[in-house]
């Protein structure tokens, strides 16, 4: 029996003196290196082949088959800068911008599908434009270039630019669109059923008609 004990007790201290001599080897081995975190997938640039197909798919019959539409009810889309146009595209498709007819278009299409289409538009040479009532012109003029102090109307060059080209990720391109599209979207602001711009509904609503056409014929000949 005594004999049984001590070598119950042998056994427990060997695994005793084997379990601290494990730990104390662990102990100095260096640190495991952390699991790299997966890189993040970088977004895929947009696909001008796809971005063709897609607009032609979708957006030719109002548009035009290179983004310059023929017809004052559809804006010209060549030349806009991409970002301008993903930003209105995802405003339609969450119905931030209302509009039956591009919300329905919209609809079906992904981010990427989107920043195709917009970069191939972007690609495409705008066609000039031209102002049909000659005598709204010269108060276009005036205002874009100098806004109108007395009702703290902002001149539309300074974010719009001189030439109407704009700029890029921020201010959309007016020159050469249709004077009658410029001028009943600047009426949507000013009455609020266009609602994506806050700072375009303040300046809108300090407009009067002639002076939204006036603006609409100015841009259309803008270059």
């Amino acid at each position: 029996m005594n004999y049984l004990v001590q070598t119950f007790r042998t056994l427990a201290l060997a695994a005793s003196l084997a379990l601290s001599a494990h730990v104390a080897q662990a102990a100095d081995m260096p640190a495991a290196a952390p699991a790299a975190a997966s890189a993040p997938t970088a977004p895929a640039k947009p696909d001008l082949a796809k971005g063709e197909a897609c607009y032609a798919a979708v957006c030719t019959a109002c548009h035009g088959v290179d983004g310059n539409s023929g017809s004052p009810e559809y804006p010209k889309l060549a030349g806009q800068h991409p970002e301008y146009l993903v930003k209105q595209l995802t405003e339609f498709k969450s119905g931030k911008r209302a509009n039956a007819v591009m919300m329905g278009m919209s609809a079906g299409l992904s981010e990427q599908d989107m920043k195709n289409i917009a970069a191939w538009l972007s690609s495409k040479a705008p066609k000039p434009g031209f102002a049909k009532d000659a005598a709204l012109v010269s108060l276009g003029e005036k205002i874009y270039r100098g806004g109108v102090a007395d009702r703290q109307i902002p001149a539309c060059a300074g974010c719009h630019s001189p030439n109407g080209a704009g700029i890029p990720a921020q201010y959309p391109r007016l020159s050469g669109q249709h004077a009658d599209y410029t001028a009943r979207e600047l009426s949507y602001f000013r009455d609020g059923s266009r609602a994506n711009n806050l700072t375009m509904n303040q300046v809108a609503a300090k407009l009067n008609d002639k002076e939204l056409k006036a603006l609409g014929e100015y841009t259309a000949g803008l270059h």
